[in-house]
């Protein structure tokens, strides 16, 4: 943040941003960069990093998934996927993984059985 507020000031003081980002060391665009998000918001922090980007656009058909689930409970992820395109909707096997892993909901094909002993049971 120092660094920013550096050059910036120096931007201010009527250095170009060329001859900014030299006297500083650091690239022409990131001084652009940071001197067009200070004018649109009045700051030049950085953005954060990371985290959960695509989530929103799944999470705003959620009335669409469920839907689609209860129309048929016994169906794997790619047949979920493929009827949600039907309607329009488009979700990739893995976001819907995680769709139904934050909700807590489990999508248990078949009942469990009891352990043999004799030998494997699946």
């Amino acid at each position: 943040m120092d660094l920013r507020g550096r050059t910036l000031a120096a931007v201010d003081g009527g250095v170009s941003r060329r001859a900014a980002a030299g006297r500083f060391g650091v690239s022409v665009s990131s001084v652009i960069r940071w001197d067009a998000a200070r004018r649109a918001t009045g700051g030049y922090a950085p953005k954060p990093q990371g985290g959960d980007m695509r989530s929103r656009r799944i999470e705003g058909e959620r009335a669409a998934v469920m839907a689609a689930l209860e129309e048929e409970r016994d169906q794997s992820l790619e047949e979920l996927r493929a009827r949600l395109a039907e309607r329009g909707v488009a979700a990739s096997t893995s976001a819907l993984s995680r769709f139904f892993q934050r909700h807590g909901l489990t999508r248990k094909k078949r009942p469990g059985t009891r352990s043999s002993r004799i030998g494997p049971t699946s």
